[in-house]
């Protein structure tokens, strides 16, 4: 490794950027909720790599498997064509662990590329072309997953985007109205993540489900950021009482390594492979490290019951973190944002807790609130002493 001055320059100079001003930690080790920069100093990670890091960092079951798969083989074909038994194994466990009606998986690289495969998958079962959405949704930044998302500023300077898209205000009762037979598809997150952590009325998905029945009408959850116990349960529909008809994933999905998967009914799934064949490939989708990575996790999170203790750590975090500026704390589970009153106080106190070793963050469509997405094995006196530095980092940004 070189010196942080030469890394620094060639992070600047190599790779591409995605803002004009990255925060451009030097991270040389992680474990567990902690990680550690080039100079020796310790961050607590309550972020997970934005809900990806639900095990924490090098768990070692996970590291385990990954450097078992390794010595077998990495990729050998595009997915769909080989029996690889990492991804049947791992597309079998989640199967058993979802309603049965979500019996088919098709694997892929991302959360992105799941809602692409899931809208594809929905417009070519229906026959349809119209496409719902939500004000504020996230759903990815491929021109398919942009197309749906809800927030114009993102999108416009990259128009012309998919067309009969309608973005409809998230958890109006009136919305599920404008749902027809025309309508191929409603996307939609459980918990919106980038809006700042919204939590849906269950009357509203309930509406939203029965009316998808009524027009024939396929109900996408996009779970990418909420699935695989972050919300307190295994997945987030669960607390709604609804069951979806196409199931996107992503993020946690993979134990750290990058996949995703759209998950449906497999007389859905199979209007892909015919008519015409191939009608949605991939060569990395399911590649055998990131499914042996993403079943070791899975195993750890049911055997362990790491979901089941998110409530309770949830209201640890809320009977902490008590001040005058915070004015409410969303969410569910380890998926919290900490409102404040204005953006500008809310950058400085992020900036603060960073400077005080605890990785916080803020959201794309609510940057006057701090995203809590911590690793679920974070212990209670872990969330104490990260607590006991947001509250500092608080009262510094208010000095």
């Amino acid at each position: 490794m070189g010196s942080v001055l030469s890394q620094k320059k060639d992070f600047f100079s190599y790779l591409a950027q995605t803002s004009p001003a990255p925060l451009a930690l030097e991270i040389a080790s992680a474990k567990g909720v902690w990680l550690k920069d080039t100079s020796g100093k310790k961050y607590l990670d309550l972020i997970s790599g934005i809900a990806v890091s639900n095990l924490g960092h090098s768990h070692p079951a996970i590291v385990k498997a990954i450097k078992k798969q390794a010595d077998r083989h990495t990729h050998i074909m595009v997915y769909g064509e080989y029996v690889q038994s990492p991804q049947v194994n791992f597309a079998k466990k989640i199967c058993q662990k979802l309603p049965k009606s979500l019996n088919s998986i098709y694997f892929v690289n991302s959360g992105s590329e799941a809602v692409e495969g899931a809208l594809k998958v929905a417009k070519r079962y229906t026959g349809r072309t119209g496409i719902v959405s939500f004000s504020k949704a996230y759903h990815g930044s491929t021109h398919g997953s942009l197309s749906v998302m809800g927030d114009e500023a993102l999108k416009m300077p990259f128009r012309p985007l998919l067309p009969d898209v309608t973005i409809l205000p998230f958890g109006d009762k009136e919305a599920p109205q404008s749902i027809s037979k025309h309508t191929a598809c409603v996307i939609i997150e459980p918990i919106q993540g980038e809006a700042g952590t919204m939590v849906p009325t269950k009357s509203f998905l309930q509406a939203l489900r029965k009316r998808c029945n009524e027009t024939g009408t396929l109900l996408i959850l996009d779970e990418i950021q909420t699935g695989f116990g972050r919300t307190g349960k295994l997945f987030a529909f669960e607390h709604f009482g609804i069951i979806p008809d196409i199931l996107t994933i992503g993020k946690a999905m993979g134990g750290g390594l990058p996949l995703g998967a759209f998950v449906a009914n497999k007389k859905i799934m199979s209007s892909l492979s015919d008519n015409p064949a191939l009608g949605h490939i991939t060569t990395f989708g399911g590649h055998p490290l990131s499914c042996a990575s993403g079943l070791a996790a899975l195993e750890v999170l049911l055997s362990k019951k790491l979901f089941a203790s998110a409530a309770k750590k949830e209201k640890l975090f809320r009977s902490l973190l008590k001040h005058n500026a915070i004015k409410e704390i969303r969410g569910m589970g380890l998926m919290l944002a900490v409102q404040f009153g204005n953006e500008e106080l809310c950058k400085k106190v992020i900036e603060n807790c960073i400077k005080n070793g605890i990785i916080v963050d803020w959201f794309l469509f609510r940057p006057d609130a701090m995203r809590i997405a911590p690793p679920l094995i974070i212990t209670e006196q872990e969330i104490k002493q990260a607590c006991k530095i947001i509250l500092q980092s608080i009262k510094q940004s208010l000095s």
